[in-house]
């Protein structure tokens, strides 16, 4: 099983890459999205939001400041400070937070902006 650090940045790749195929295998069946407008539970809930998110953007860019990995918590966390790009205008500061469960799949994300 790969460390919660290699798992937050497939998943962060995945979704700057708009990778929905990806992402989808990186989710657990009741996983929750929850950011500063919305909260979703479950695999498919989770990845309608993700596509809207796609579909709204043309092109995304994440670079990735910080990294912070809590592995000895149960379920293992990890989470990043990003700025994120949008259309090459619009840009985000962004923490996000997953929660893994003991097969390694995203149980929880967690988005916090500014």
């Amino acid at each position: 099983m790969s460390t919660p650090e290699a798992r937050l940045r497939a998943y962060l790749a995945a979704y700057a890459a708009k990778d929905l195929d990806a992402i989808a295998g990186m989710l657990a069946d009741d996983v929750v999205l929850q950011d500063w407008n919305l909260r979703v539970q479950g695999r498919a809930a989770v990845l309608a939001e993700t596509q809207k998110n796609f579909d709204a953007a043309r092109s995304l860019s994440i670079e990735l400041l910080y990294v912070f990995v809590a592995a000895d918590a149960h379920p293992s966390r990890a989470a990043a400070q990003l700025r994120i790009v949008v259309d090459e205008r619009i840009e985000l500061a962004v923490v996000d937070a997953l929660h893994f469960d003991a097969q390694g799949l995203i149980c929880a994300i967690r988005a916090y902006k500014g």
